[in-house]
């Protein structure tokens, strides 16, 4: 079977369209799959480093603080478009796949126009502009969340939930090499915090300044600070701090980073949310208000309204963040009452049953295909 998939701008869909391409090579290792991205995007990194080739379109979103900017935008399209017809005629796909971002509609609406079968995973409780207007053209949409049919076609929507990496599916054991790995110590308590791939300003200055009370209370850190902030954290964090804080700009084994981990404290992207679900871990969530449609705080008010979560807002952080912090570190029910109950969230299966819905539309493409000739 020959796969394109299509999706980035943020890892929120560029870890899911690799979690499955990677289901997709275990069904099958003669599996050809080709990646489309968007130039000068973290895509065009983070998929050759998973050991995928991409193929990088001039395209971008709509820039909603450099109007003029946007007069090229048209050009692109178009330009985009040709590029991605051409990649479907070279490569022949039987099945295009797309996980979200702008990168993902050229080659899916072209496809779709094509009559390729092709299917969008959606992993938001509130789509992105660009699966709502892809939904209209696709085959199958596979959602996250329930009552996702007020978006898309009821017929069309399969709920699944969202890819996770096989490698959190059993952490019990994991924990001892955990703490080998960051150089944790055994005795201490573990925080880890998780700004997202593009980090999250707020929440890293509301941990920074809360340091040292963290750290009186017996906690240790493992801290994903983003790319653009790592370098002013580590400088503000002293030699001493620095043993028991452990700042990353990116953390690559997140298995052993929530295996390490007691509690953690999170912006609320949708992978994350499902990764924390099927991991169990007791999480504060501090959704980004700079989102569209504050989509992040949709994602996990189910959660908090049953209990499986605490939040924090952006607003809030630099005030109670720490605070809520301690109080759930110091309450060992709790913790096993968040941990037990957002259990109950995860969708395990989520990454066979997308697989399944991929390998039924390559069927389709052999039907189509002897009607046309």
């Amino acid at each position: 079977m020959k796969t394109i998939i299509s999706g980035g701008g943020t890892g929120g869909h560029i870890y899911p369209a690799i979690a499955i391409a990677d289901a997709l090579k275990q069904h099958d290792s003669a599996t050809s799959i080709l990646f489309v991205g968007a130039r000068g995007k973290m895509e065009m990194q983070q998929v050759p480093k998973a050991g995928y080739p991409i193929v990088g379109l001039s395209i971008r979103g709509f820039q909603r603080n450099k109007i003029r900017s946007n007069l090229v935008l048209p050009y692109q399209v178009l330009a985009s478009l040709w590029k991605a017809r051409k990649l479907l005629k070279d490569f022949q796909p039987h099945v295009v796949v797309g996980t979200g971002g702008y990168a993902s509609a050229p080659i899916l609406y072209a496809a779709a126009k094509s009559k390729i079968p092709t299917l969008i995973q959606e992993q938001n409780a509130t789509p992105g502009l660009t699966n709502r207007i892809l939904a209209r053209h696709v085959d199958t949409v596979c959602v996250a969340y329930q009552g996702m049919a007020k978006y898309f076609s009821k017929v069309k929507t399969v709920l699944t939930g969202n890819p996770v990496r096989e490698d959190l599916m059993s952490l019990d054991k994991k924990r001892k090499a955990a703490y080998a790995y960051f150089g944790l110590t055994p005795e201490k308590k573990c925080l880890l915090v998780l700004g997202g791939s593009l980090g999250a300003q707020t929440m890293n200055e509301s941990i920074l300044h809360a340091v040292q009370s963290l750290s009186q209370a017996g906690l240790q850190i493992i801290w994903a600070t983003g790319q653009r902030y790592f370098d002013a954290i580590k400088a503000q964090l002293t030699q001493q701090q620095q043993h028991h804080v452990k700042a990353y700009p990116f953390i690559r084994a997140m298995d052993l980073a929530y295996a390490a981990a007691d509690i953690v404290v999170s912006r609320a992207g949708a992978l994350t949310v499902s990764e924390l679900c099927t991991v169990h871990k007791p999480t504060i969530f501090v959704p980004s208000p700079h989102v569209t449609a504050d989509h992040q705080t949709q994602n996990i008010q189910p959660l908090v309204a049953q209990n499986a979560a605490l939040m924090v807002t952006d607003h809030e952080a630099p005030q109670q963040l720490a605070q809520a912090v301690l109080r759930l570190i110091r309450s060992e029910a709790q913790q096993n009452t968040l941990a037990n109950n957002i259990k109950t969230w995860a969708k395990p299966n989520a990454t066979v049953d997308i697989i399944k819905e991929i390998i039924r539309l390559s069927k389709v493409t052999t039907t189509r295909s002897t009607i046309t000739h």
